[in-house]
């Protein structure tokens, strides 16, 4: 089989080796060594000023919303993972759905402000595929409206916006660990945020903890643990060669595709990209499900991605998105991992572009 992804895994030895320093010091959650270490790679890595590292990479977002939702209408994408707004729902608030940009697949800021009423709260809005939003326009209504802006940036490991980390944008920006993406702890996230808000993000994600006796605040069980921990700094030496990689895969369908037939996603001007996911749009649900079904003749399993629209499910009751509702319908994630067969590559293309002429 040929999935839409594999999980990069280290050599076992190398893992083992910080497994057995967590062994040794009998500290295996709790903020370890490991955990700290990591953390400090991180932040020199991707140049940042304030990192938490998490279990998973929904949490954060649930965090900044129960500290700065409030139980108000949170403005947001359709066109996201499932995560982005159920997030919102578990947290008592309300998303109220703006439209994306049929060529960045972000959320069109354009559409922003008619969307926001007394009740609104905040702005959470994702970094599509690691395609940065137009963080300067949302910032600027935010300020204006006296709002939040929570980034999910689940895809965004590594990627720049005008020469800056797009964790440095926004009150509170997120970003996804899981061991689908390109930097991984197994299961794990991170938030990212500036020096005002740190230590109010660093307790909830310890229960409110303000050393071993006192308490900040409520809070919730976000730690991430040192096995998680010694898989993150296993992996974190290989990481440029992961996107470097991961490059050449999309280099290989940016040259072979018939883009006279599909649609690739444009990334936003002054953005260093990460590679971390290929999406093509094509121009029908019909045409993508003729796709599917001939990919999957040859045991190829592409991802509809993101697939549906997130206004039409039951729990959101979103009025209806256009643009976001057509691209959901069309839009197909190819596989891209590292060392995948170049022989795997060339059937991909073969089969979108005879599949899509037809």
């Amino acid at each position: 089989m040929i999935p839409v992804t594999k999980t990069f895994l280290p050599p076992q030895e190398e893992y083992n080796a910080y497994v057995k320093r967590a062994w040794d010091k009998v500290w295996l959650t709790n903020r370890g060594e490991l955990t700290l270490e990591l953390e400090d790679k991180l932040k020199n890595f991707l140049n940042v000023s304030n990192i938490i590292i998490t279990n998973n990479g929904t949490i954060p977002i649930q965090i900044a919303l129960k500290l700065f939702g409030k139980g108000g209408e949170i403005i947001t994408t359709p066109f996201s993972y499932v995560a982005t707004s159920a997030a919102i729902v578990w947290e008592n608030c309300t998303p109220v759905f703006v439209d994306i940009h049929p060529d960045y697949l972000t959320i069109d800021e354009t559409k922003i402000e008619a969307a926001i009423t007394p009740k609104t709260t905040a702005i959470l809005a994702t970094h599509v595929f690691g395609n940065p939003c137009d963080v300067t326009a949302i910032e600027k209504i935010a300020k204006k409206h006296n709002l939040k802006v929570i980034y999910d940036a689940a895809h965004c490991f590594g990627v720049t916006y005008n020469n800056e980390s797009i964790f440095n944008f926004g009150d509170v920006s997120t970003c996804s660990f899981h061991a689908t993406k390109l930097f991984h702890t197994g299961e794990g996230g991170a938030m990212f945020c500036n020096d005002a808000d740190y230590h109010q993000l660093y307790y909830s994600h310890n229960f409110g903890h303000n050393g071993p006796l006192a308490f900040h605040g409520l809070g919730i069980n976000a730690k991430i643990s040192e096995l998680q921990a010694a898989m993150g700094l296993a992996i974190f030496p290989y990481m440029n060669h992961i996107i470097d990689e991961r490059k050449k895969v999309v280099d290989f369908y940016n040259n072979k595709l018939n883009f006279n037939t599909v649609q690739a996603l444009k990334i936003r001007e002054n953005t260093e990209w990460n590679y971390s996911y290929y999406p093509v749009i094509l121009d029908s649900e019909e045409t993508l499900l003729k796709v599917l079904n001939a990919l999957a003749i040859e045991n190829i399993i592409p991802r509809r991605y993101f697939y549906p629209s997130l206004n039409t499910i039951e729990y959101t009751k979103g009025e209806k998105m256009l643009i976001s509702e057509s691209i959901a319908s069309r839009i197909l994630c190819l596989p891209l991992y590292v060392g995948i067969p170049e022989t795997d590559l060339e059937n991909i293309v073969q089969i979108i572009n005879i599949q899509t002429l037809q």
